[in-house]
């Protein structure tokens, strides 16, 4: 299972340096082994309205969402001080303590470019280190929800 950090998202939907990379990683990977966080979904949506790109978000909505199975993972007001203490204790903000501790709590790697997220305990991969270019197996699903969705490949491409 793999959780996405924004900069995929938008390396992708931007068609940015390593789009290509990107874009290998979700063909090969089933959809329904992608998450992304609700404050990453979010944080796309802003970063597109702010670079006058706002009519690619109802696309990006319907390929990740309608079209494939990829989940949204939340995290509850319970969840709070762990974000406080990822903050404080590895002098991570407020957004890449928040991706962090929803790879804890839901234990899917995270994928990033941002290399912040080495300082985490977890730290994180990118595409490339997933093996995008060879052979390479998903891992097992450890408690995340079922999603009863179909299995498709994230077009992306716009």
């Amino acid at each position: 299972m793999y959780l996405l950090d924004t900069n995929i998202w938008l390396e992708r939907l931007l068609d940015q340096q390593r789009s290509e990379e990107v874009r290998i990683f979700l063909d090969k990977t089933p959809s329904a082994c992608l998450f992304l966080t609700d404050f990453a979904f979010h944080s796309i949506a802003l970063a597109l309205l702010r670079l006058g790109r706002a009519s690619v978000l109802p696309q990006f909505e319907k390929d990740v969402f309608v079209d494939n199975s990829v989940f949204m993972l939340r995290l509850a007001p319970e969840d709070s001080e762990s974000l406080l203490t990822a903050n404080d204790a590895i002098r991570l903000d407020f957004y890449d303590a928040y991706q962090s501790v929803a790879s804890v709590k839901y234990d899917p790697i995270l994928v990033s470019f941002d290399i912040d997220l080495d300082k985490t305990d977890r730290g994180r991969k990118t595409p490339d280190e997933l093996g995008v270019w060879g052979n390479w197996q998903l891992p097992g699903k450890p408690h995340l929800p079922t999603i009863n969705q179909p299995q498709g490949k994230l077009p992306i491409g716009i």
